[in-house]
């Protein structure tokens, strides 16, 4: 395993060098570290799914140096992914687009579509220019644990199990990008993340939100993108997701948190439950914070006596919309609503 960090020109031709061998290299980008391979390599992305334990039907996101290469990897791309991606790239945002032939099955699971994204980390970009092929990359993490925001976090779950980990310093907004569908008649927002879904329509106007952000998709459907159907993110101890006014989200917290459990919580609340283990990932109006810790926050917990886990959920404004999928994922969409006004 090499974990680098003061990086040089000849690191990132050494990570470019195992990509093209079709190995497989953790790769840092602005949301969460990624578990990158040759895209366009059939076997190097079988690598991947089988690195993560990654079920065989939650399709990859094609990573790109910039948008010229975009006419490479999809067909028929519109002008609102030209100025989705003038506005937003390098940047989270993915969007789904009919794919070429060339992308291979293994990318996408079987679906005519591919997501393709161009990352803002310069050492991501400059790997993937110097390895001249798109990087298939998901999240660094076991399936369904929690995604990695530093190499340490990638290095637990990837050591032994991959080639290399660049390290590329801790994730400037901490939750995966978000994923637009483009190929239907009123654009769809399948996957929120950091890019809010507010930005997104002031570009195209009205974005329809696929049912997946906010509920469990149904027995047998097929993952349109990834992060729609599985549970993800998840600690080793079950999550009970809170949702409500901040006061009243504590007071319930309080009541039901015995013995061994812990708290996600916001930082005006951590006092509020002794005899548990707390983690606070930030003031509840800075949605910015809560999106960097709540990754940390749920990994956090792995390696205590914590048996259950009670999270605060923020409001669905802004990047709040991601947080709250995150917290719901890692909790099965185990949700209980507080009232106001709860003693």
């Amino acid at each position: 395993m090499i974990k680098t960090q003061l990086l040089t020109e000849k690191d990132i031709e050494a990570a470019a060098a195992i990509l093209r061998a079709g190995g497989l290299v953790g790769i840092p980008t602005e949301t969460v570290y990624g578990l990158g391979a040759n895209g366009l390599d059939p076997a190097a992305v079988r690598r991947i799914f089988e690195a993560k334990g990654r079920p065989q039907d939650n399709p990859l996101i094609l990573h790109i140096p910039d948008p010229s290469w975009l006419e490479r990897y999809c067909r028929d791309v519109p002008a609102a992914a030209r100025r989705l991606a003038e506005q937003f790239w390098p940047g989270p945002l993915t969007m789904i687009l009919p794919r070429r032939a060339l992308v291979p099955d293994e990318v996408t699971c079987g679906l005519e579509t591919v997501g393709v994204r161009c990352p803002d980390h310069p050492v991501t970009l400059a790997i993937i220019r110097a390895a001249g092929v798109p990087v298939a990359a998901p999240s660094g993490n076991r399936s369904g644990r929690p995604s990695p925001t530093c190499a340490r976090h990638m290095l637990e779950d990837m050591e032994g199990r991959i080639q290399a980990v660049v390290d590329g310093g801790p994730c400037g907004v901490g939750v995966e990008s978000t994923i637009v569908d483009l190929t239907l008649p009123v654009p769809r927002l399948l996957r929120p993340g950091g890019l809010p879904l507010e930005a997104l329509e002031a570009v195209l106007g009205h974005v329809d939100v696929d049912r997946a952000v906010t509920a469990p998709l149904s027995p047998g459907e097929k993952p349109r993108a990834p992060g729609m159907k599985y549970r993800h993110y998840a600690p080793r101890a079950p999550v009970t997701v809170v949702t409500g006014d901040g006061a009243a989200t504590a007071a319930y917290i309080r009541r039901q948190a015995g013995a061994n459990a812990g708290v996600i919580c916001f930082t005006e609340y951590q006092e509020q439950f002794p005899g548990c283990t707390v983690r606070s990932i930030g003031p509840a109006g800075d949605r910015g914070e809560q999106a960097r810790r709540v990754f940390d926050a749920l990994r956090s917990f792995d390696g205590t006596p914590v048996t259950a886990i009670f999270a605060q959920c923020p409001g669905e404004e802004g990047l709040g919309l991601a947080v709250a999928n995150r917290l719901k994922k890692a909790a099965g969409f185990q949700i209980v609503a507080a009232e106001e006004g709860e003693p």
